[in-house]
């Protein structure tokens, strides 16, 4: 079989280095001579810029910090190790990011991306109208004294309206809301689980057990609790519900 292999591999290369027009690749750049050929050049260098900036823009103005951070949290308050695994929680983080930003993504690509492809808006009032919906997800889920916080670390005057609102300004403010809101969520899904723990380790030592590790009882109590009260229900319909 590897003979057969080798003898088609070198009978086809001799095909093509026998042949009189052999296929040529020109990878030669010329000189734009009409202004659509600078346009569609500008478009393929924005789409670039944006495939390699989208897992920073992911991070930074969508829910997907705070939904990644609670289920982490909550991996670790029920005391499993490597369940569900890390490819799990970020998949359905992701999924439950697009389920959430999707009436401002519909917004951003009916009033922004849209009209620019159909060449009836340029490039400033796209970006303008593709950013906004974003924007005003960040302001409504962002407190007040994170956004005060970046503008005195500017040392910039307050905006007067959410145009004015700069995105420098706005993504490290939204992230910071973002992670102690996470926590708070984090701290109150700990405390039923912490509570089992004390139990568990209480009555352990009571019975004089106390070279049995509290783990090997208490995780299986805390599976079946979290079973009987539809966890992951609670926890991702309150998710869902804790974005403004």
């Amino acid at each position: 079989m590897i003979k057969k292999i080798l003898f088609l591999f070198l009978y086809f290369n001799s095909i093509v280095f026998a042949a009189d027009a052999a296929p040529m690749i020109d990878l030669s750049i010329a000189a734009v001579t009409e202004p659509e050929q600078f346009v569609k050049t500008i478009n393929i260098a924005i789409i670039l810029m944006l495939f390699v900036l989208a897992p920073t823009l992911l991070l930074m103005i969508t829910s997907f910090t705070r939904l990644v951070i609670v289920f982490g949290l909550l991996r670790q308050a029920m005391g499993l190790q490597q369940s569900p695994p890390n490819q799990i929680i970020i998949s359905l983080s992701l999924i439950m990011t697009f389920f959430i930003m999707q009436p401002y993504a519909t917004r951003a690509w009916d009033n922004g991306i849209k009209p620019y492809m159909d060449k009836t808006i340029g490039y400033k009032v796209a970006f303008q109208e593709s950013v906004t919906p974003f924007k005003e997800f960040m302001l409504k889920n962002t407190r007040e004294k994170d956004l005060a916080l970046m503008y005195r670390i500017k040392d910039i005057k307050n905006p007067k309206n959410i145009n004015e609102v700069s995105l420098i300004i706005l993504m490290p403010a939204f992230v910071i809301s973002e992670l102690r809101t996470a926590f708070e969520i984090g701290f109150l899904i700990f405390l039923p689980f912490l509570v089992i723990d004390v139990i568990v380790a209480s009555i352990l030592m009571s019975l004089g057990m106390m070279m049995l590790p509290p783990v090997m009882i208490s995780l299986p109590i805390k599976l079946i609790f979290f079973i009987i009260i539809d966890g992951w229900f609670l926890i991702i319909g309150n998710l869902a519900q804790s974005f403004k």
